[in-house]
């Protein structure tokens, strides 16, 4: 399947969750039947429906319609920890194979899947099991998702080549305003653009409440279909 993709942060709270939902919508303008896919939540509430997790609602609301909670997001945790301290914590361990499972599933009913990451690119799942190591099994492009604030270039180039280091194809990154812009705002976008090696996607803007989410999509072009490379 072509159109899937794999969308990682610079950090936690880069912006993942709304560029996600960016993208969803973007694609379903394009005719797409468009599903996000949070293989693992960790950070959720107790409802009457059981244990819920933001990032993974705001991708069901964006998702095609039908689809149930479990589809989107299949291993939730309620503390908000790295998945690996929690879920050996819980006695429920993180695999690969329910991790895939739920994408395959996920692919019987939609035709362009963004599947959003937890933390940043080297978030442990598991002893000896990082969140690239499924990504790589899965061969998925990755669009990065850069929180534009400071230290944000660094942390972009030190995450980029650590893609490529795993042999997976960069697709896009997008620029996320997790804080109003700053003075030298211009000119960090401007060396990120020169820096990283693929091409910006779009700038989202700051936003301060989920209703704005909504309108993220027509901020964003969507990445063009690629080949991964071989790991």
């Amino acid at each position: 399947m072509k159109n899937c993709w794999f969308i990682t942060g610079t950090d936690t709270d880069a912006g993942k969750t709304v560029a996600t939902c960016g993208l969803l919508q973007a694609a379903t303008q394009r005719g797409w039947r468009a599903a996000g896919y949070k293989p693992v939540a960790s950070g959720s509430e107790m409802t009457a429906e059981g244990l819920r997790n933001r990032d993974g609602l705001l991708l069901q609301r964006y998702s095609l319609p039908g689809l149930r909670y479990a589809e989107i997001n299949p291993l939730i945790f309620g503390e908000a920890t790295s998945p690996h301290i929690v879920s050996q914590a819980e006695n429920r361990p993180i695999t690969a194979q329910a991790m895939s499972a739920g994408l395959q599933h996920l692919k019987k009913s939609a035709d362009w899947i963004a599947v959003e990451g937890a933390g940043g690119w080297f978030t442990p799942l598991g002893e000896d099991f990082l969140y690239p190591d499924w990504v790589a099994r899965e061969q998925l492009p990755v669009i990065l998702v850069v929180g534009m604030k400071l230290g944000c270039i660094n942390h972009a180039l030190l995450t980029a080549r650590a893609i490529e280091a795993s042999g997976l194809v960069m697709a896009g990154w997008i620029a996320s305003n997790v804080q109003p812009p700053q003075y030298r705002h211009q000119p960090y976008l401007q060396t990120l653009m020169h820096s990283l090696p693929a091409p910006l996607l779009g700038e989202i803007p700051h936003f301060t409440d989920d209703q704005a989410i909504s309108s993220c999509g027509q901020y964003l072009d969507l990445p063009e279909s690629v080949r991964s490379a071989t790991y």
